[in-house]
C-alpha cells in the first residue's frame, strides 16, 4: 500500500465496484421476482398445536403494558398458548412494571439467573428449556404482531415439508406522525428487506439471516441445533444459517409484525453497529463450520452477509479516498476508468435499491416517496460510520449488547 498506492487503490476500487455491482444486482433481481402467495387451509381448532411465545426484555418498563396487550390480542386457543416474558435479574423497574399488571393466565414472567453474557439469546435459551409448545415464536418489546400470525404459521408448518424449521414474518416499521429522515429510511429499508429480499431468497430456496423477531420455529429443530448462540449479538442471523447447515428449510409468511424505529442518530448508530458486529461474528463462525460444505448455504452466506458487510466497510472509505484525491489533484494513472465505472455503478446501485424500496413499500401497503429514495446514499455513508464502531467492538467487546431504547407507539403510522 505504501510503495504502490496507485495499484493498491485501483485493486481496492475495482474489487469494491464488483462487490457493489453484485449487491445491486441481487436487489434488482429480487425486486423483479414475483411474490409467491401461499394459501393453505387453516387448521381446525382441535388440530392447532401448542405454541410458545418468548419475549426477552431488558429495561423496557415503559412498554410493558403495551406488549402484554399485544400478546393478549393473539388469536390462538388459550389452553395451547404459553407466553414467557424473560427479564434480567437486575432490571427491577421492568420486573415491577409487569408485576403491577393484571396479566392473562397464559403470560408468565420469568427472571433469567444472573450470568454472562447478558444477551437476548441467553435469555431465549433459558426460556427454551421451559417451552411447552411444539412451535415457538420470538417477539421483541416493541412488537405488535398480527393477531392471526400464529394460526397462519401453524397451518404452514402442518402443510409444509418435515424439514421446514422456521417461518419469518415480515417486520413493518411504524413511524411518528411527524417523522424525520431517519425513521423514514428505516421504514424503507425494512420494506426492501422483508417484503422483497427475504421472499425472493425463500423462493429460490436459499437460506437467509432471520430477523430478530417474529421468527416461528419448530421446537424440535431448535433443540437439534442447540438453540441460540448466547455469545452472538445477532443470534437470529446465526441460527438461520445453522438450521440451513443442518439440512433444515426456511420460508416466509405474510401476516406482519409492526415495530418502531430509532428516531435519533444516537439510538441508530449503536443498534446498527451491533447488527454489523453480529454479522461479522456469524460469518466468522460459519466460514469454519458445515455451512460452507453445503453449496447452497455457502452461496446464501455470500449473497447476504459477505456482500452486505463488504458494502458497509468499503463504500465510505472508497468514496472518501477518491474525493480526497480529487480535491488534492493526486489521482494516479488509470483512476479515471475507476471513476467512470464508479459513477455508472452509483446510479445503477441507487436505481436497484430504489426499485426494491418501491416494490417493498407497495407490498407493505404503503408508497415510497422520492425524497426518501434520494436519501439512500446518505444512509450508505452512515453505515460506514456504524461499521467502524462495529469493527472496534468486534475486537475489544465482541459480546457486548448495545441496548436499543423503545417508547410507546402512540401517534405512530405506517407511512
Amino acid at each position: 500500500a505504501a510503495l504502490a498506492p496507485g495499484i493498491t487503490l485501483a485493486a481496492l476500487g475495482w474489487t469494491g465496484l464488483a462487490l457493489f455491482a453484485l449487491l445491486a444486482s441481487l436487489r434488482l433481481v429480487a425486486a423483479c421476482t414475483p411474490s409467491r402467495p401461499i394459501s393453505v387451509p387453516p387448521l381446525p381448532e382441535a388440530e392447532l398445536p401448542a405454541y410458545t411465545v418468548i419475549a426477552p426484555l431488558y429495561k423496557e418498563a415503559s412498554v410493558a403494558a403495551e406488549l402484554a396487550a399485544g400478546l393478549d390480542r393473539l388469536d390462538y386457543p388459550r389452553d395451547r398458548l404459553q407466553a414467557l416474558i424473560m427479564l434480567e435479574a437486575d432490571d427491577v423497574e421492568t420486573i415491577a412494571a409487569f408485576h403491577a399488571l393484571d396479566l392473562p393466565a397464559f403470560i408468565q414472567v420469568l427472571v433469567v439467573p444472573p450470568g454472562a453474557p447478558k444477551t437476548k439469546p441467553r435469555a431465549c435459551n433459558h426460556a427454551l428449556g421451559r417451552a411447552r409448545g411444539e412451535l415457538l415464536v420470538i417477539y421483541d418489546a416493541e412488537d405488535a404482531p398480527d393477531p392471526g400470525q400464529l394460526r397462519e404459521a401453524a397451518a404452514r408448518f402442518a402443510a409444509g415439508p418435515p424439514d421446514l424449521a422456521c417461518l419469518q414474518a415480515p417486520l413493518r416499521i411504524e413511524i411518528p406522525a411527524i417523522s424525520g429522515f431517519l425513521p423514514r429510511q428505516f421504514q424503507q429499508e425494512y420494506a426492501a428487506h422483508f417484503e422483497v429480499l427475504l421472499p425472493a431468497l425463500a423462493r429460490w430456496r436459499l437460506a437467509f439471516p432471520l430477523g430478530g423477531t417474529s421468527n416461528h420455529f419448530r421446537v424440535e429443530a431448535l433443540h437439534a441445533v442447540g438453540g441460540w448462540d448466547a455469545f452472538n449479538v445477532t443470534e437470529d442471523a446465526d441460527v438461520g444459517f445453522r438450521l440451513a447447515a443442518a439440512g433444515y428449510g426456511l420460508d416466509v409468511i405474510a401476516p406482519p409484525t409492526l415495530e418502531t424505529a430509532p428516531t435519533s442518530w444516537k439510538a441508530w448508530r449503536p443498534q446498527r453497529a451491533r447488527w454489523i458486529k453480529g454479522h461479522l461474528q456469524t460469518l466468522a463462525v460459519h466460514l469454519r463450520g458445515p455451512a460452507v460444505r453445503r453449496p447452497r448455504v455457502a452461496l446464501a452466506l455470500f449473497l447476504t452477509l459477505v456482500l452486505s458487510l463488504a458494502s458497509t466497510h468499503l463504500h465510505a472509505p472508497i468514496f472518501a479516498w477518491v474525493l480526497l484525491m480529487l480535491l488534492l489533484d493526486l489521482l494516479p494513472d488509470g483512476q479515471a476508468a475507476i471513476d467512470g465505472a464508479g459513477l455508472v455503478l452509483f446510479f445503477y446501485a441507487w436505481s436497484a435499491s430504489a426499485i426494491a424500496a418501491v416494490v417493498g413499500r407497495r407490498r407493505a401497503g404503503g408508497r415510497a416517496k422520492w425524497l426518501d429514495l434520494l436519501g439512500l446514499p446518505l444512509i450508505w455513508l452512515a453505515q460506514g460510520w456504524a461499521g467502524c464502531h462495529a469493527l472496534v467492538q468486534f475486537v475489544l467487546r465482541p459480546h457486548h449488547w448495545d441496548k436499543t431504547p423503545h417508547a410507546p407507539r402512540a401517534g405512530r403510522r405506517l407511512g
